[in-house]
């Protein structure tokens, strides 16, 4: 194309010499072909910022209901569908590539495995130091998940539960052991003696023995040892058994504390002390990192529910509207979402530094939410209206 435009410059020039005889006649005409030939030549601004649309873009995801989910061996969601909004309206092919998690994703992006990343991701300041990020495209923040206190609500089930608990089960198993090595030395030291309270063969003797020495143990027996090493030991005992029951007594009363200040939790004042589930990498970690509590991070969210379920965790934080979801579905009856949000951000559409796709991206965003197709989504996902 330059050389046809460099022929019909030098086409001109020629005419314009051949006919005024002198080349300053020619100077204007020279410079106005200059000027023409280098519009032509330069290419336009725009199509130097337009993406090439000869391969598909590859879309960094991650799997996070509802936003991005596997049904039937097909990814959905309101990211994928948001995503395939946007493509359209771009006119743009796209391939989806899953990873584990964020960091995961964002990692794809700086290598230049992935174009750009969509799923739930934050826009954070300390993000935007080595990515670009789209328009808002959902506004979000953390909240609090904890086990639904009205799944048990019957009083037998949690006594049982209390009795049961790894705790008590310990101290029980201790004090049935020394019941039994209290009982043979009774018996041992009475089972000659002529008013002696046991008698004097194995059995029933042991069995006489026994009975006393787990009564003397709930401080509840009526009956003592005649002989003076029988009596000795019955003093002993009966220290052993006070400091039995204070024991047990207070180990019950942390296990039904425990299960009541379970259901406390009501925001994030009352997360210190407790221990906390979240995914790792997250803006949620990061937070409760930096406010001192303590947390138990987990490669998945899913996991993060299974330890609340479990009760290895007392409240799981993270993005309030993945936390919603859940509770609506899978956690059902189950657990429940208390508190309002705090902490608030944003999702946005994470890219390289640079990317020119950044502007095409945001454009169609802004076309999706002006023709309803957004709200459209966020009804569909979410089951209410924006506000």
């Amino acid at each position: 194309m330059k050389r046809a435009i460099a022929r019909i410059f030098h086409s001109v020039i020629d005419l314009f010499r051949h006919r005024y005889k002198s080349k300053y006649h020619i100077l204007p005409f020279v410079t106005l072909g200059l000027i023409t030939a280098f519009l032509f030549i330069l290419p336009h601004p725009g199509q130097a910022q337009t993406p090439p649309a000869s391969k598909p873009l590859i879309v960094a995801t991650r799997e996070i209901e509802p936003f991005v989910f596997s049904s039937k061996g097909q990814l959905t969601g309101f990211s994928i569908d948001l995503w395939r909004g946007i493509a359209q309206e771009m006119g743009v092919k796209s391939e989806f590539v899953e990873y584990g998690n964020v960091a995961e994703l964002l990692s794809a992006l700086k290598s230049g495995k992935a174009d750009l990343g969509i799923a739930a991701i934050s826009i954070t300041s300390e993000r935007q130091e080595n990515f670009d990020f789209s328009l808002p495209m959902f506004g979000a923040g953390l909240q609090i998940l904890v086990r639904n206190p009205g799944a048990n609500n019957s009083a037998v089930p949690n006594l049982l539960q209390t009795f049961f608990s790894p705790g008590l089960l310990q101290v029980i198993g201790i004090a049935l052991i020394l019941v039994v090595i209290a009982a043979h030395i009774l018996w041992f030291s009475e089972r000659d003696h002529e008013e002696g309270m046991i008698p004097k063969s194995y059995f029933p003797g042991i069995f006489k023995a026994g009975w006393w020495a787990a009564a003397t143990l709930a401080t509840q027996a009526d009956e003592m040892p005649k002989g003076p090493i029988g009596r000795i030991i019955a003093v002993i005992w009966m220290f052993i058994g006070v400091l039995f029951v204070a024991y047990f007594t207070a180990s019950a009363t942390t296990a039904l504390t425990v299960q009541q200040l379970q259901g406390d939790i009501k925001s994030i004042d009352d997360l210190p002390g407790r221990v906390v589930a979240t995914t790792a990498g997250s803006t949620a970690s990061k937070y409760l990192q930096e406010l001192k509590i303590s947390i138990s991070e987990f490669p998945k969210i899913e996991q993060a529910y299974e330890a609340l379920q479990k009760k290895k965790a007392d409240a799981v934080v993270f993005d309030a509207p993945v936390l919603l979801y859940y509770a609506a579905n899978q956690g059902k009856g189950k657990v429940e979402v208390v508190g309002s949000i705090f902490r608030e951000e944003n999702y946005g559409i994470a890219l390289p530094n640079n990317s020119p796709y950044r502007k095409p991206i945001n454009s169609a965003l802004l076309t999706l939410k002006e023709n309803g197709i957004y709200q459209s989504l966020y009804e569909k996902w979410f089951g209410v209206k924006q506000s």
